[in-house]
């Protein structure tokens, strides 16, 4: 209680506002500190300008706020023609008086050399003016690094960079001034006393992992008010800008459902205990070939004879390979998304990151409203990002799946043909509800295969390791494996007749 009280209180002290940057007020609880500077750092090609820009866009968009872009490395030309392409019509917001700028850019005539020391004055006059002009409230300037870098006198840096600050509190205007890094990890900024000077510091990361780019953004401090701490994924959108993911907005809120729906195959609904219920997630975890995308197929289908709507994402086939396995089983996919019943969206993960993929698929569930989603497979994405990028895209879709109240099926890939030691390789089964195992059984020259319910939150289930066989009419689950034991484990065993007996007398009371 005391820790909301501390919380409430420093809420009231600094008042906040809003950056319009869609995921960063989360984070930032409420926004950056109304009426300060806020420095945001990163190293080349982390997003600072489009951060600054997008801080004025947003303002003028959504809040009626006129801003004043201050470039020092760009001319204004160019950011009126990169900004563009996020849907900012920078040279129509100038003609309305709603966005000016003031340029510092360096020009091809001019020779930049230190002489003794350099004076802002002439500068902040032409930002005030613009600001007057316009009746700005948000300033950006782009960035510190690209005028202090001529300066080798860091107390001068640190002497003009307090003077700024100071001049754009008494305009009353809430500024982000962007700052070069050297490194994503060490060294705020290259001088290292930017971030002693401003407010608050953001910093901008574009880590390569393993040849895989991770983007983040980490709120480093502000003064007097609370923020969410670590880092957090965002993504760069046409047409939107800057997106944060905050997984920390996650909230296990959803409700929960005892209805049941049935997952294409009624035997497999009875070892379920009556079917899937409404609102869970299902990971179905088996070596290739062993027939997860057949449940896929038929999970689908049973959405499609219930008269639900069915949202089909595929990672590892084309909607041609799919439609044609349906058919192979007995399926009309052709039919089904004739009706408006099932959509299906195909995808190479190595066609982009896992979060532009996120964002995509929030889309597609919006504009569709399925009953039901399908992923196929999870281990076509894992192959793409880091595991803890990969982690939080199950996280964060598993989240969005279960708040939509719709039911969720996921196929992960076994390293192993038989057996294994674990269900998937990133460890994700503790976030779903249900686990379907598939399992290959070779016993005497022949391969069989096994399906098991290993998990049911909620739900009695069979426990049982059954034989299940393919066909043109899809799946059919068989009995189960009375005389064999170590098929999870890649080891199977026959059990004579006669132990098998002894073990059951054993046992009797």
């Amino acid at each position: 209680m005391a820790a909301k009280n501390i919380v409430r209180k420093s809420k009231r002290a600094v008042e906040k506002i809003e950056t319009g940057i869609e995921g960063f007020d989360l984070i930032a609880d409420g926004g950056i500190p109304r009426g300060r500077a806020c420095l945001v750092a990163g190293t080349a090609g982390s997003a600072k300008t489009i951060f600054a820009a997008q801080f004025l866009s947003a303002g003028i968009y959504k809040k009626d706020e006129p801003g004043v872009f201050v470039t020092f490395e760009e001319p204004p030309e160019d950011i009126r023609k990169n900004m563009m392409s996020f849907g900012w019509d920078i040279g129509r917001l100038e003609k309305e008086g709603k966005w000016a700028f003031v340029d510092a850019s360096p020009q091809p005539s001019n020779d930049q050399v230190e002489s003794g020391s350099y004076d802002f004055g002439a500068l902040l006059a032409r930002i005030e003016h613009a600001v007057r002009k316009i009746g700005a409230s948000r300033v950006s300037m782009d960035s510190l690094g690209a005028v202090f870098n001529q300066f080798t006198d860091s107390s001068l840096v640190r002497k003009e960079i307090f003077r700024i600050s100071a001049a754009l509190k008494k305009m009353k205007v809430t500024a982000v001034l962007t700052a070069e890094r050297n490194q994503e990890y060490g060294g705020i900024t290259r001088f290292g006393i930017e971030e002693f000077v401003a407010d608050s510091v953001v910093i901008l990361r574009n880590v390569l992992e393993d040849e895989k780019r991770r983007r983040t953004v980490e709120i480093l401090k502000f003064r007097g008010t609370y923020h969410q701490k670590g880092e957090f994924p965002f993504t760069i959108f046409p047409h939107q800008g800057i997106m944060v993911i905050p997984l920390s907005a996650l909230e296990l809120k959803q409700k929960s459902s005892y209805k049941r729906i049935t997952s294409g195959s009624s035997e497999l609904d009875r070892m379920c205990g009556g079917g899937f219920f409404r609102d869970s997630i299902v990971l179905v975890s088996g070596a290739t070939g062993a027939g997860k995308t057949l449940i896929v197929t038929q999970f689908m289908n049973g959405g499609y004879t219930t008269g639900e709507r069915c949202l089909l994402l595929g990672f590892e086939e084309s909607r041609e390979q799919l439609m044609r396995n349906a058919t192979g089983w007995g399926i009309d996919f052709k039919r089904m998304e004739a009706e408006g019943k099932l959509k299906i969206a195909c995808e190479y993960p190595e066609a982009t990151s896992l979060e532009d993929l996120l964002i995509r698929i929030k889309h597609i569930m919006e504009e569709f409203k399925p009953h039901r989603v399908a992923v196929d497979s999870l281990s076509a994405l894992e192959r793409v990002s880091t595991t803890k990028g990969f982690r939080e895209f199950v996280i964060s879709l598993t989240s969005f799946i279960k708040h939509q109240e719709v039911a969720g099926l996921f196929t992960a890939t076994t390293s192993n043909l038989i057996g294994g030691t674990s269900i998937t390789e990133a460890h994700i089964s503790t976030i779903t509800d249900s686990i379907i195992l598939l399992r290959y059984v070779e016993m005497y020259g022949e391969m069989l295969r096994g399906l098991t319910v290993l998990k049911m939150r909620g739900s009695m289930h069979d426990k049982d390791i059954r034989e299940f066989s393919i066909d043109g009419n899809g799946m059919h689950i068989g009995k189960p494996f009375r005389t064999i034991s170590g098929i999870l484990t890649g080891t199977p065993m026959q059990i004579v007749p006669e132990r098998l007996q002894r073990l059951d007398e054993m046992f009797k009371e």
